[in-house]
């Protein structure tokens, strides 16, 4: 399996998660980092390198598993934009202020990954234009971080 992490997930990680407090957990998901079954995109490290924490901190020491897209990656993020619904996951505010979009770089990992899944937070929504809706439209899976840590088979 290959877990493609968006910055909700791993924000979400980072806050509820105390690496002190949850020893077992952070040896686990470290080892997944190390193997390469954790990754995730530039896209997402620039958003989480907008921060000034322990994630940020983390990011910083982990940068190679934030990778930039491969041809077929953006051949997937250009299919996903040409679909106008999907348009609307860049909000107005991102472009103007020129910030990271991650989703569909995160989702186009996952669809070129082998036994790629992407790991958000974000909820499917009808008519929603969110990560869950793109990944059913274009055949990929997701889970969110409970999913993950289930399909890991991870208890605590």
């Amino acid at each position: 399996m290959i877990y493609v992490f968006d910055s909700n997930s791993l924000i979400d990680l980072f806050k509820h998660y105390y690496p002190s407090r949850f020893l077992s957990l952070w040896e686990k998901f470290n080892a997944l980092v190390r193997t390469e079954h954790i990754v995730s995109v530039r896209e997402v490290s620039n958003e989480i390198m907008q921060r000034d924490d322990r994630l940020s901190d983390w990011t910083k020491r982990n940068k190679a598993i934030f990778s930039i897209p491969s041809v077929d990656e953006l051949r997937i993020v250009t299919d996903i934009f040409r679909k106008k619904h999907f348009q609307a996951n860049i909000r107005k505010k991102e472009r103007l202020q020129g910030k990271a979009v991650a989703d569909p770089f995160v989702i186009a990992k996952a669809k070129t990954a082998e036994g790629g899944f992407v790991v958000t937070q974000e909820i499917f929504r009808k008519n929603a234009a969110k990560i869950p809706n793109i990944c059913k439209a274009f055949n990929v899976p997701y889970l969110n971080l409970e999913g993950f840590m289930g399909k890991e088979g991870w208890e605590f």
